[in-house]
């Protein structure tokens, strides 16, 4: 399918239980698609040190209230783009108007934001909160494009 049509992203696209459902699915696919855990990884260290260990994903969800602090946030971003993982800031069901996780990506240089269509004020707050900061930045913001999917060959 990844052949025949332009996919980039597939999320949870093996069972969170499924270690070896996932490195297959890694040596498969892992260098044309990103491969994001999220109900894989959680966005917990311990779980994104072992994916990263056993070749399992190449991309994690991130959901700051998921894990805990945001410390704990910064430590799983941090830890996916230095094993070449890519990281998607990402909002939770439920969310809120809270425009916090644009904040997040941008300040982490993570690349990519997860958070809906404009269909919604919850959603459309996040968007808005990521026009205000490239205003701020002016020139020196960069829209990175396929760059953000560094962690596919070309």
């Amino acid at each position: 399918m990844v052949n025949k049509y332009p996919i980039i992203t597939i999320e949870d696209g093996m069972d969170e239980n499924d270690w070896d459902g996932w490195k297959a699915l890694t040596e498969r696919l892992g260098g044309k698609v990103q491969l994001v855990g999220d109900d894989f990884f959680v966005t917990n260290t311990s779980y994104l040190e072992k994916g990263i260990a056993e070749g399992a994903a190449n991309s994690i969800l991130i959901k700051v209230n998921q894990i805990g602090t945001l410390t704990e946030t910064f430590d799983a971003i941090e830890m996916a783009k230095e094993a070449g993982y890519t990281a998607v800031v990402s909002h939770r069901s439920g969310e809120t108007e809270d425009s916090t996780i644009a904040d997040i990506a941008v300040a982490t240089n993570a690349g990519q934001i997860k958070t809906g269509s404009l269909s919604r004020t919850d959603r459309i707050a996040k968007y808005n909160q990521l026009l205000r900061i490239e205003d701020q930045l002016g020139e020196v913001a960069e829209y990175r494009g396929l760059k953000s999917f560094y962690n596919l060959k070309k």
